[in-house]
């Protein structure tokens, strides 16, 4: 929660891995959230932090069901497919049995869990073939997205120097691959004067950028005019 506002749903975590199950947490958040607001109003209290609402969810359903299934992903993460799923489906049935597993693991930051370069083999991707595979900017198009030519750019660098001087010896600037449209790319590289290009217009409001960028150097803010995706045929 934050003054004026809280995270629900997905948005806040509230989602139940192992059963692919989010609709119902969401909806309960969003009632108990709803309530928090409602009192607020009711009390004249202004710029409220909803502190009603994490109190009600520590007696809510929802904990209970979440924290069955808290150390799922991280196990599966630590251990692989194979050994992680095994462990977590134990402790699971150890939670739905009463017996309290006694520990909460954690998952790491996205952006510290990247290799670097030396340490990994490039992937040669084999060409788009138009048929079964396409290629990142044929399916922005499809994406309708739009943003206006003299909007202010939403993607912001804090340092513009670390992509070139850090990121592309470190990790080859890991953002001209992890992004699906292709906002992010080095040029003049074969020249030996490499620039780091953010084409704006292309984003489709994934964040992968500021989630997964190794120095927490690029910001993604709200672009004026609500510009973005549209997909007109979903």
């Amino acid at each position: 929660m934050f003054p004026g506002g809280a995270l629900i749903g997905d948005t806040a975590g509230f989602l139940n891995v192992p059963r692919i199950k989010g609709t119902h947490t969401a909806m309960k958040s969003g009632m108990m959230a709803a309530e928090a607001a409602v009192d607020a109003i009711l009390s004249q209290r202004e710029l409220d932090e909803l502190t009603a609402y994490p109190a009600a969810f520590e007696q809510s359903w929802v904990k209970k069901e979440l924290s069955v299934v808290r150390n799922v992903v991280p196990l599966v993460k630590k251990f692989g497919d194979f050994m992680g799923s095994g462990l977590a489906g134990i402790t699971m049935w150890l939670e739905h049995l009463g017996i309290k597993v006694p520990f909460t693991m954690h998952h790491h930051p996205d952006n510290e869990t990247l290799w670097r370069k030396d340490l990994v083999a490039k992937i040669d991707y084999p060409k788009p073939d138009g048929v079964l595979t396409f290629d990142r900017l044929s399916s922005v198009f499809l994406s309708n997205t739009n943003h206006e030519e003299d909007q202010p750019v939403h993607l912001t660098l804090k340092d513009p120097s670390i992509p070139v001087d850090y990121d592309l010896p470190m990790f080859d600037e890991p953002a001209q691959r992890y992004c699906p449209a292709g906002v992010y790319e080095i040029v003049g590289q074969e020249e030996g004067n490499p620039r780091f290009v953010i084409n704006a217009q292309n984003c489709v409001h994934c964040k992968t950028c500021d989630i997964k960028d190794p120095t927490q150097n690029i910001t993604w803010v709200v672009p004026e005019g609500g510009g973005g995706p549209n997909y007109p045929n979903m």
